[in-house]
């Protein structure tokens, strides 16, 4: 539990105090956003917000958990680790696209080929990792089963399994991209998911299977509480962060930001086995993602009619006369009415049974 509650710390600490330092430096090299032309008129004004700010935030989740297992003289688990790695990973495809929109100065980074090739080489690294680093109890850190609150009875191949991660991964990172659109919007929401982890693993711990004397209806999660301390450094650092990202922003954490902290939500459900949960508990990015399908697919099949505004969905509210900061308390609110909701069917379980 201490490492936990140092890592959040940490992880708050260094943004909170970094990201004014990466305000200043970015704002120096002209690393300024650029603002779709087709978007709302009002968020022309934040045309040259540095951006980039993921890279703070990679970097304090990193110091944060480094310093928690110093402190605690913890060795680092191998969940951790690949969690860090797919983290780490889909934020370098983030900063490349970031980097490329900065140089050429246009709106469009990398390819929608090219970046989702990027994604798919690390969450295959992932994936076939995590599914091949058995601990002395032969559990891995994913298992071959598709998993709501815990794992369903029937296996899949191996091949099923990494196409299913696959899926996931991409499927997560990208509707976090599309809900950072507004000032804080997908920090806040963001942070809310990874304290929903938080609990859910230190919940899977405290009744795991390896335990000397194990609860009935235990979970056969590998280093649950070792996830809980990467879950606590996330959800701080995405807080301190929000400081500096809140309307008006100053800063924005861009693709690098969007993509890793999408892929980590993803790597955690799969890891914890919840997958089918975080739908529920990532409610709010998904009605974001599903708003940007369902505005393609009205278009195509009606010719040139729209369903929305504009999607993804914040954007129609905002062009329906909302006020952003509204728009984003509001969403705010739905994504804790989504966390809360999850975290109830999670420890449903165990109620009943008491």
């Amino acid at each position: 539990m201490r490492a936990i509650l140092l890592a959040g710390g940490m992880g708050l600490l260094v943004t909170l105090l970094a990201t004014p330092m990466a305000i200043r430096l970015l704002v120096a090299k002209h690393y300024g956003q650029l603002i779709r032309d087709d978007g709302p008129t009002s968020h022309h004004t934040k045309r040259g917000t540095p951006t980039m700010g993921g890279l703070v935030v990679m970097a304090a989740v990193l110091i944060a958990y480094g310093f928690a297992m110093l402190v605690t003289k913890t060795e680092p688990s191998a969940s951790a680790l690949l969690l860090l790695f797919l983290y780490v990973g889909l934020g370098l495809v983030g900063f490349l696209d970031d980097y490329i929109k900065i140089s050429k100065q246009r709106s469009l980074g990398l390819r929608s080929k090219a970046k989702m090739a990027g994604q798919t080489v690390i969450a295959l690294a992932f994936a076939i990792l995590a599914l091949n680093l058995p601990d002395d109890e032969d559990i891995n850190p994913i298992s071959h089963s598709i998993s709501f609150i815990r794992d369903f009875s029937w296996e899949l191949p191996a091949a099923l399994i990494v196409i299913w991660v696959l899926i996931m991964i991409a499927g997560t990172s990208n509707a976090v991209n599309l809900t950072d659109g507004l000032d804080g919007l997908a920090t806040g929401a963001s942070g809310m998911v990874f304290g929903a982890f938080v609990f859910v693993n230190i919940w899977q711990s405290n009744q795991s299977c390896s335990l000397e004397h194990a609860p009935v209806g235990c979970y056969e999660v590998r280093d649950p509480l070792d996830l809980a301390v990467v879950a606590a450094a996330l959800t701080g650092a995405c807080f301190g962060f929000l400081w500096w990202n809140a309307s008006p922003a100053q800063i924005f954490m861009g693709d690098t930001g969007s993509l890793s902290l999408g892929g980590a939500m993803a790597g955690f459900a799969v890891m914890t086995r919840t997958e089918l949960l975080l739908p529920i508990i990532g409610g709010l990015f998904v009605a974001q993602a599903v708003s940007v399908m369902l505005q393609v697919g009205w278009f195509k099949a009606t010719k040139g009619r729209r369903l929305f505004r504009m999607a993804p969905l914040h954007h129609h509210f905002e062009l329906g006369g909302w006020a952003e900061i509204t728009v984003v308390i509001r969403f705010w609110i739905i994504c804790v009415l989504c966390v809360a909701l999850g975290l109830g069917i999670f420890y449903a379980e165990w109620v009943a049974g008491v």
